[in-house]
């Protein structure tokens, strides 16, 4: 497995969280790399970047001021195996994590990472949250995996991408 390591901007406009890493993900060191994650598309295509980016370019996010990182560093197959005390501790380091860098907008990939990190129920999907980490907003798009049968298709993730980048806009 190669380490896999977060992509760190001094108060980025966006901080991207995942779960953890996949395997692909693990065995290559780079974010989103799963066969057929369209996770690099929907940024581009909801204009978070200028360019479409895919997996080994994980790392220029900074260029655009984005920060990424994942709740829980293992990676396994699925999140399902990861163990309460890993999500415990993920919780405590990424508080530590947005108290450093200060986004101005915390955005948790996947609906049950959000409610991983608050602890409780999920408060009608994704889109902009009431609570706020360190000062920074926090807004919620679908999980990008093509397993996510809430979102199946592109254009339903495509939706709250665009979302956030206008709400990122507001912030």
């Amino acid at each position: 497995m190669a380490a896999l390591r977060d992509v760190v901007v001094d108060r980025p406009r966006l901080l991207l969280v995942g779960i953890n890493p996949g395997l692909r993900s693990g065995a290559l060191g780079h974010h989103f790399a799963g066969r057929g994650n369209p996770f690099w598309r929907l940024l581009a295509a909801a204009r978070l970047t200028p360019v479409l980016l895919d997996y080994l370019d994980d790392h220029r996010l900074a260029e655009f001021g984005i920060a990424l990182t994942n709740l829980c560093p293992r990676t396994t197959r699925t999140a399902a195996e990861l163990t309460r005390a890993e999500i415990a501790r993920g919780r405590v380091a990424l508080a530590r994590k947005i108290a450093r860098w200060k986004p101005a907008v915390v955005a948790f990939v996947g609906v049950s990472l959000y409610a991983m990190y608050f602890g409780r129920g999920t408060r009608g999907g994704p889109g902009a949250k009431p609570e706020t980490i360190s000062g920074a907003r926090v807004f919620v798009v679908p999980n990008p995996s093509g397993l996510n049968a809430s979102y199946p298709g592109f254009a339903h993730k495509l939706v709250w991408f665009e979302r956030l980048r206008r709400f990122m806009n507001r912030v």
